[in-house]
């Protein structure tokens, strides 16, 4: 990434940071802790974008069988699953201080516990296979077919049962945004933000994985 994209990042996060702390919250009804929705919200986003692009990648190499897509879908996957983490922990602290407890196997909680697990075995098989080929085929086949239970989990499953989680704050039942305009505009500065963040990070780790393949080349 360009120095001036990084300064830009830097002045577009410290600005979603200081107008999230110092706007009335998001939501009244719920107080303070609403506030995390500036940061949950964008941080569960990254996590679809990343497995996408660990998927898309994984069928790149297996109709290319070139390592180097399977170094971009592994370090998207690593990195869905960074922030899988952090959804799961802002999601937690959520919890506790509206439903009194960090996990309380909510449709949400568990959508979220399941894919963790799904996208773990998915980097253990990894760990677990030693030759480069075989473990680029076998776990572009698991990731092609983890990204549809992905979506499912992500985006059906916590909608199809009754949640202790608030309604949708973003898009209200006939489709229409319903947020005021100072709280929207801080809440997509902040996807912008976390998007951002994941294609620089993304990118650094793919320049890292491409020079250890240049590496066993020599």
């Amino acid at each position: 990434m360009p120095d001036f994209w990084k300064f830009f990042l830097l002045l577009l996060m410290s600005a979603v940071i200081i107008a999230a702390w110092s706007m009335e919250p998001p939501q009244n009804q719920l107080g303070e802790v609403s506030r995390l929705f500036y940061f949950h919200i964008p941080v569960a986003w990254v996590t679809a974008l990343a497995y996408f692009v660990a998927m898309s990648h994984s069928v790149l190499y297996l109709r290319r069988r070139e390592l180097l897509y399977d170094v971009k879908a592994s370090s998207a996957a690593e990195l869905g699953t960074l922030f899988c983490v952090l959804a799961t922990i802002t999601g937690s602290i959520f919890a506790k201080m509206t439903w009194g407890a960090f996990w309380n196997w909510d449709p949400r909680q568990t959508s979220i516990l399941i894919l963790l697990l799904i996208y773990g075995a998915y980097l253990a098989l990894r760990s677990a296979v030693r030759e480069p080929g075989r473990k680029a085929a076998l776990s572009s086949v698991y990731c092609i077919f983890a990204f549809p239970a992905a979506v499912f989990l992500i985006f059906v499953t916590p909608r199809a049962y009754q949640s202790l989680h608030p309604a949708s704050s973003v898009i209200d039942t006939s489709g229409r945004i319903q947020m005021p305009a100072p709280i929207l505009v801080t809440f997509l500065a902040s996807l912008i933000c976390f998007t951002l963040i994941f294609i620089w990070v993304y990118t650094l780790q793919t320049a890292i994985g491409r020079n250890r393949l240049s590496e066993r080349k020599l």
